[in-house]
């Protein structure tokens, strides 16, 4: 499937999340910081996130981390997405009163996503019946032997229909990623995988499915950003004809090797621009302009402003 470089976004993505005592934080962690990530490189409210749980009271993670929440699970406002994210002691939460609980819930969200062992609740409250699905891997064999209606894969991630559920704290990054690039465009989840340092490895397996090809170019990009390889160049060191390599960028991201190789030289300015004091002279020698009038038309083109006005901003 074709993806989109960029999409618009009308308004905020709207998360509510809703976890339990003894949760994972890891988990919760690779859920939120791609969404502050998110706001942060698109300088926008991209995202806009609740944390719930069940009573409204405060709740402490498996490694004793306690979190204040925003609201009681009862008091959810209609949202895009629903996280029910469970940890240890899952069983003793299935419950009557939290079936319906989380069943309610459910009805006010587009999408109900299982982390965990959020999707064994899920399966409890009858959401993933007929449904294929996932949960961490150290359930799988009893929620196979619990939900027999339900086909359980050893999978990362499974989406059937409006329910995705998820394995773990890992996968729960790369879903956000997903999420990300289905809702802002490849361009936005190239920035949150570099704000959070993932997917920088030439050969480091890459959960969004993109061909080695497309890892690698990425990763030789990046590494290259003071001085850009031409295309030819990076085609060469692909082993692989230009007009193939401009082919399987427009298919895996929508847009030409250009256009990605400027936005992430681009990017990098903006980050040397918000984190550090270099001056832009230096910015954007560091970048591959060959002088800071040619990054500023560059910056002006895609954030609207002159380094120095963003630099006043950040």
């Amino acid at each position: 499937m074709m993806q989109k470089w960029t999409k618009p976004l009308p308004r905020p993505i709207r998360v509510s999340v809703l976890i339990f005592d003894q949760f994972s934080n890891l988990c919760l962690a690779n859920c939120l910081e791609p969404m502050r990530a998110a706001n942060t490189v698109t300088r926008s409210a991209a995202f806009d996130w609740s944390i719930l749980t069940p009573d409204g009271a405060p709740v402490t993670s498996s490694s004793g981390m306690q979190v204040l929440p925003h609201a009681a699970l009862g008091d959810m406002a209609p949202c895009d997405y629903l996280f029910v994210h469970a940890s240890y002691g899952h069983e003793a939460l299935n419950t009557a009163p939290m079936r319906r609980a989380i069943t309610r819930a459910a009805r006010q969200a587009d999408v109900v996503v299982g982390l965990d062992a959020g999707p064994w609740l899920l399966a409890a409250a009858g959401m993933l019946e007929g449904r294929r699905a996932t949960l961490h891997w150290d359930l799988i064999e009893p929620f196979g032997e619990a939900f027999l209606q339900v086909d359980v894969q050893r999978a990362r991630m499974v989406r059937d229909g409006p329910v995705i559920t998820c394995a773990g704290a890992m996968s729960a990054l790369d879903l956000m990623l997903e999420l990300i690039g289905d809702h802002l465009g490849t361009a936005g989840r190239l920035d949150v995988e570099d704000h959070v340092m993932h997917g920088s490895r030439m050969h480091a397996p890459d959960p969004q499915g993109r061909a080695p090809m497309i890892r690698r170019a990425l990763a030789l990009m990046r590494a290259h950003v003071e001085q850009p390889l031409a295309l030819g160049a990076l085609a060469a060191a692909l082993s692989v004809q230009p007009r193939t390599l401009d082919r399987r960028f427009r298919a895996a991201l929508g847009a030409p090797p250009g256009t990605v190789y400027r936005h992430l030289r681009l990017s990098e300015a903006l980050k040397l621009l918000e984190s550090t004091r270099l001056s832009v002279s230096e910015i954007a020698v560091r970048c591959g302009y060959e002088s800071p009038a040619a990054l500023a038309r560059a910056m002006r083109r895609r954030y609207g402003r002159a380094p120095s006005n963003l630099r006043s901003a950040f």
